[in-house]
């Protein structure tokens, strides 16, 4: 549950870090089929609006949710963040599915001060519903103009591995060993 970041905004969806995570799913042998529902410019609202429908029609083992980037960039209220997030996780785990956060950082220009009240949001929920956090989905992407498009928000294809790596190393521990 993404929104462009997730979606492969720019590039082949095949070259995504969602796409690149399920063939490293398959190649270390574990039986999970990825339902990418990102959606370019979902905020944490429009996500939560999706949230049900999405559980009820794949019934996953395991949520990832990396939603907030365009709450941030629009300036929307940190508890209107924070309760829709928390929403999504909620509602991911009564329907026994496990949750993975994935926390986003805004753009320097928002000041210093705006955030870290919005990455401390992220890892305020990972610590309430004891989920798992990637602190960072573009750890050591964002700061390297290079893996970056035009755009200075969207990573390229050559940032995907990295991107997915972030993921992979919080999703470990939340998978099923294989058989």
């Amino acid at each position: 549950m993404g929104d462009s970041l997730s979606g492969a905004y720019g590039i082949d969806r095949e070259q995504g870090w969602v796409a690149l995570l399920q063939r490293k799913l398959a190649n270390q042998g574990y039986d999970y089929t990825i339902i990418n529902a990102s959606v370019s410019g979902d905020t944490t609202r429009t996500g939560l609006s999706r949230i049900d429908s999405a559980l009820h029609n794949h019934k996953p083992a395991i949520v990832i949710i990396a939603l907030g980037g365009n709450d941030g960039l629009r300036g929307l209220p940190f508890s209107e963040i924070k309760t829709s997030l928390a929403n999504i996780i909620e509602r991911s785990q009564e329907q026994h599915a496990r949750v993975l956060l994935a926390g986003v950082r805004l753009p320097p220009n928002y000041g210093a001060a705006y955030n870290a009240r919005f990455a401390a949001l992220y890892q305020e929920l990972a610590e309430r519903y004891n989920i798992p956090l990637v602190p960072r989905i573009l750890n050591q992407v964002a700061d390297d103009a290079s893996l970056m498009q035009n755009d200075g928000i969207h990573p390229t294809a050559e940032a995907q591995p990295s991107i997915m790596r972030n993921v992979w190393e919080e999703l470990v521990p939340l998978l099923e060993p294989t058989h």
